[in-house]
This record gives C-alpha cells, sequence and structure tokens, in this order.
C-alpha cells in the first residue's frame, strides 16, 4: 500500500516533485526551450531558483521573489518571455493549520509581505484572522518561509491576471 497523503499535503504542496513553481516571466510552454544550463539559478540574489529536472523552478522557503530580472537577463534562451513580469501565474494561500485559526496569536505573513496583501481581520474572542487580497498578492513567496508552521501554500490565480 502506498504512502497516503492528506488535504494539507496536497494543499501545501508536500508533493512538491509533482508542482513546479515558474520563475517570473515563464510559461510552461517557454520552458520547453530551456536548456538547463543553471545560469538563472547563478544569477537569483535571493536563491530561490534551483533545478529540477533540468528546469528552473521557485522554493520560497529560504527567500523571496525581488522580481528583480536578474534571471531573465542570464538566460540565453528564449524562456523568459513575459518581459517585465511583477507578479507569478499564482497567489498564496493560508491553510487551517495556520496559528491564528487555531487561536494563537501570529501574523508573521502580514508582517512579511511587501505587497501588504495578507491582512488580519478581527474576530471575538480570539486572534485577528489573516485573509489575502488576491488582487495585491504578487506571488513572491515572502510569507511563505516566515510561516512558523508552513501554513502557506500556493493557489492558481485567475488566469486573466496572471502577468498583469
Amino acid at each position: 500500500m502506498g504512502a497516503m497523503t492528506t488535504r494539507r499535503g496536497l494543499f501545501l504542496g508536500r508533493q512538491a516533485e509533482r508542482r513546479r513553481i515558474l520563475p517570473p516571466g515563464v510559461t510552461l510552454e517557454s520552458l520547453t526551450s530551456c536548456t538547463g544550463c543553471g545560469r538563472c539559478v547563478e544569477q537569483c540574489p535571493t536563491h530561490i531558483i534551483s533545478l529540477t529536472d533540468e528546469r528552473p523552478s521557485l522554493d520560497f522557503s529560504g527567500g523571496e521573489c525581488t522580481f528583480c530580472g536578474d534571471c531573465a537577463r542570464a538566460c540565453p534562451e528564449p524562456v523568459f518571455v513575459l518581459e517585465g513580469a511583477a507578479r507569478l501565474a499564482h497567489v498564496v494561500a493560508i491553510a487551517d493549520g495556520c496559528l491564528a485559526k487555531n487561536n494563537v496569536a501570529c501574523q508573521s505573513c502580514r508582517d512579511a509581505c511587501p505587497e501588504q496583501a495578507i491582512r488580519f481581520r478581527p474576530r471575538t474572542g480570539g486572534p485577528f484572522l489573516p485573509e489575502v487580497d488576491v488582487d495585491s498578492c504578487s506571488g513572491c513567496g515572502a510569507c511563505v518561509g516566515v510561516c512558523p508552521v508552513g501554513a502557506i501554500g500556493i493557489a492558481q490565480r485567475l488566469e486573466e491576471s496572471v502577468h498583469a
């Protein structure tokens, strides 16, 4: 019998080998042009790009995307096709394991968010509850690594606002 996958595990991307988070400006179609040279990995100032199956993927556990464009400028192939991308194809989502949702005061994600896309709504009898403003969220991942319980994952952005 194979290992069971929990809903929480799926939500939080515990099976990262099945989900690739594309760098800004990269599409699934343009990713096929990648030769796996690793120049984008070398140039990323926040060290969040790694090669998975010889293709770039983002890992927010240790940092965030600042949309600096260094990865795109370093790439010799037509992989980074959306110039000046300032948001990613996903938004963050906060799972039920969130401390605030479990009556423990915490606002680490809000404090880390450069877009101020995570706000906390007051509630009676407990800590304020987090809400993500998906229109403001750039998907940068600044909140992911700072969450003390790993309750922040990613969710697909609606297609029409992907690289606006």
